[in-house]
This record gives C-alpha cells, sequence and structure tokens, in this order.
C-alpha cells in the first residue's frame, strides 16, 4: 500500500511530466526527496532545491550524491528561501511547495506571493499541504497541528480562498486535488493546489 508521502511525491512528478516543464524549482526541498523522483527523467535539463535548514541542505548533497568540488550543471541544491525576491530563481517552468506552505509565519504570507508568483512567475506551481479537517481521523485533538513546525494548518475553504486570491492577482488559473483516502465529509489528509499560468496574449 502506497504512504500519503509516496502519494504526495508521485502526484507531483506525474504533474511536472504532464506538464512539459524542463527547469523546476522545489521551494524548501529539505533531504532532496523530490529531487531523487526527479533526477531519473530526461525530461528534466534544470533541477534545482532551495532550503534554509543548512543541515537540511546537506542531508539533501548527500542523498544525491553532489560533490562541492565537482558542480552538476542539471541539478543542485542551495540555502535560499522562498520568501525573498531572488532573481536567479526567475526563468523556471515549474516550482513546487511540497508541504512547506504550512511552516511560514502566517503574516510573510504576502511576501511568499510577491517572491514565488509576481518574481519567480513560473508557468505552473504546485502547493500541497495539510487539510486541517482531516485532522480528526488521524485521532488528533482539536486545536493541535500534525508537525510542532507548522505555523497553521487550512481547512479546504480557507486553503482555496488563499489560492483563489493568489492565481487572481497573479494571472493564474488555479484548481485543486485531494491526496490520500477520501472522506465523502472531511476530503482528504492534503489538499493540492495547480497554478497554471495564463499565456500571453
Amino acid at each position: 500500500m502506497t504512504s500519503l508521502h509516496d502519494e504526495r511525491l508521485d502526484t507531483v512528478v506525474r504533474a511536472l511530466l504532464a506538464s512539459g516543464a524542463t527547469r523546476v524549482l522545489d521551494l524548501g526541498c529539505g533531504p532532496g526527496e523530490l529531487l531523487l523522483r526527479l533526477r531519473p527523467h530526461a525530461q528534466f535539463v534544470r533541477l534545482l532545491g532551495i532550503d534554509i535548514d543548512e543541515r537540511a541542505l546537506a542531508d539533501a548533497r548527500f542523498a544525491l550524491g553532489l560533490d562541492w568540488l565537482r558542480p552538476d550543471s542539471r541539478l543542485a541544491v542551495r540555502l535560499g528561501s522562498f520568501e525573498d525576491v531572488d532573481r536567479d530563481l526567475a526563468g523556471f517552468d515549474a516550482a513546487v511547495m511540497l508541504e512547506t506552505i504550512e511552516h511560514i509565519d502566517p503574516g510573510h504570507l504576502p511576501r511568499v506571493e510577491r517572491a514565488v508568483f509576481a518574481s519567480m512567475h513560473p508557468a505552473l506551481v504546485l502547493v500541497t499541504t495539510p487539510n486541517q479537517e482531516y485532522n480528526v481521523l488521524h485521532g488528533m485533538q482539536a486545536g493541535r497541528k500534525r508537525h510542532p513546525g507548522h505555523h497553521f494548518e487550512w481547512t479546504r475553504a480557507q486553503f482555496q480562498q488563499w489560492a483563489g486570491g493568489v492565481a487572481q492577482r497573479h494571472g493564474y488559473t488555479v484548481s485543486y486535488a485531494d491526496l490520500g483516502p477520501p472522506d465523502p465529509a472531511r476530503g482528504s489528509s492534503t489538499q493540492m493546489a495547480r497554478f497554471v499560468r495564463h499565456k500571453a496574449q
């Protein structure tokens, strides 16, 4: 049986492959699990992961076999934050925020929006995040979060309100998917937004 974590990774890989993207940003790459799954696919000619956690980046470099002395022109990870406008992160076809948005202070969400959707402005952005409504089905008490590093966990309505506003402000169409076993009343454990940039007229 596929774990929810594997389902998230597999769903994102399939979506990136189907999109035709060749240059992909992993925003908050952690130990490099998504990059490991993307690397075998020849479609991806440039893969870059950024994270604010030096230890996670060290784990990613080890897992990916990256060597400081012999940089890989196709695959790299580096220190960086998707809260900051960084011109070097523009020009990518797709960006992924896999279980990372909930680690952001809510007051900093406008900075994330500006950096990712206004400055990087990739053709495709995929965002996955926990669905707070499902927490009770994980046996959690009301008000508890799944991870101590989570600043918030959105209901489906809250996530869609945020994503819809971002899409409208920055020229994207957004659609949603549930990941994990569905519950008729509470949805699935993970929710995903797929932002597709409008084609230039």
